[in-house]
């Protein structure tokens, strides 16, 4: 079921002009926050309301806020805005059309956790993203929502816009971290985690563009009313990014546990005309690919952990009969091979013997004992062996589609053609 909290209003004004979002009841969060809450209160709403991660791993943010340690250090909030998932594009929308929204979100968190400097980071490629919230910061910054004691209140807050150099793995927490400092964008060892020394060292809390989106609206409303929303443990709405083989590809926020189903043959439009779903990678290239059987999957964090795939950001690609399971795995792989950052021994060397691997099988000269090499391979690389999921993610597809469409990998290995493709062109 469509519900528009975060996305209201995208498409119809302009949103990235302050005069217009306050008409539409913008920045009354902050309002309520610094004259009529402390922030313990704030981050209590936030954790009642069951506010999970929308970047990834749907770890709940008030329990992420609540791990920093208070001892006299300077705190400070660093957003995620490095989207870089292939298939995903909900966090670009939010930069681009609804920037005040990020911005009062950021203040709020902010407030609640006792931070005074807060970093937008965004990915490189969003140049036109980074100019409209850097306007965006002016404008609250003139209307007296950031800086010195805004609001008459006795807090203050600074937001610096960051742009990234276009590196995926600074989409990693700690990686991020490191860009922010000026430095490689190399994940660090953890413990010690961000929360007790993150940016310069200090607390930090590193929170997803979307996730500190819904924050406004619990402010607003209660952590009850959003944990009243869709499902009991993801509640609240997520924005999906579908694309591939379907009519109207594009951006749908819905309601937690909505039936992936309904994404793709209602709102989405179905199946491109003539052509039947072969599969679906939910949380993009990222992801274990789902098949048709698995089409009433909710929408939230843990069905479709339980499913054997993820949900992820939410960017999803799907995928129709005429797609050759190993293309799609190359295509991936080539992409990880490039962005690994060379760290970490399985990522580093791994990605690219498997690209290697795949490219053979691509190009017709597969051998027979290829597919049990993927294999082996995707058990030398997945599996927690590096220091970030760059790692896992990087063969979770392939390691789903050697399960399920062992039989292509196959023919590429002894026959040296694409089997699948020629069964679409005889169809």
């Amino acid at each position: 079921m469509i519900m528009r909290l975060l996305t209201d209003g995208i498409g119809e004004v302009d949103l990235r002009d302050i005069g217009v979002y306050r008409s539409r009841g913008g920045y009354q969060a902050v309002e309520k926050a610094l004259r009529r809450m402390t922030p313990q209160e704030v981050a209590a709403e936030v954790n009642t309301a069951n506010l999970r991660g929308r970047g990834g791993a749907g770890f709940p943010a008030g329990r992420k806020w609540s791990f920093l340690p208070n001892d006299g250090r300077p705190r400070y909030l660093c957003v995620n805005g490095d989207e870089s998932e292939p298939g995903s594009f909900n966090n670009r929308m939010l930069v681009e059309d609804n920037p005040h929204l990020l911005v009062e979100g950021v203040i709020c968190s902010s407030y609640a956790i006792g931070a005074n400097f807060a970093v937008i980071y965004l990915r490189g490629e969003f140049y036109e993203g980074a100019a409209i919230m850097n306007r965006a910061v002016a404008q609250a910054t003139e209307a007296g929502y950031l800086g010195e004691h805004i609001l008459g209140s006795d807090y203050s807050l600074h937001i610096v816009v960051h742009r990234g150099a276009g590196a995926y793995i600074c989409g990693e927490e700690s990686a991020l971290l490191e860009s922010i400092e000026g430095k490689r964008g190399h994940p660090r060892v953890k413990p010690p985690f961000p929360a007790v020394a993150g940016l310069y060292a200090s607390p930090t809390v590193v929170n997803n563009v979307e996730t500190l989106c819904c924050v406004p609206s619990i402010v607003n409303n209660g952590g009850a009313w959003f944990a009243g929303i869709g499902s009991p443990k993801s509640p609240g709405t997520k924005i999906c990014s579908i694309s591939g083989h379907v009519r109207r590809p594009g951006n749908y926020e819905l309601v937690m546990g909505t039936p992936l189903r309904e994404l793709v043959e209602e709102h989405a439009g179905g199946i491109r005309d003539g052509h039947r779903l072969k599969m679906i990678l939910p949380a993009g290239a990222s992801s274990a690919a789902m098949t048709p059987d698995q089409l009433d999957t909710p929408l939230d964090f843990d069905a479709m952990a339980a499913a054997g795939s993820m949900l992820g950001s939410a960017g999803l690609i799907v995928c129709d009969e005429t797609t050759c399971a190993v293309k799609v795995a190359l295509i991936g792989e080539s992409f990880y091979a490039h962005e690994s950052c060379g760290k970490c021994t399985p990522c580093r060397e791994g990605t690219k013997w498997v690209e290697k691997v795949l490219a053979r099988l691509e190009g017709g000269q597969g051998q027979p004992e290829d597919v049990d090499l993927l294999k082996s391979l995707v058990g030398e690389i997945g599996g927690g062996k590096c220091l970030c999921p760059l790692g896992d993610f990087a063969v979770t597809y392939l390691g789903s589609a050697l399960r399920l469409f062992e039989d292509e990998f196959i023919a590429h290995a002894h026959g040296h053609t694409c089997s699948h493709a020629a069964e679409v062109l005889s169809a």
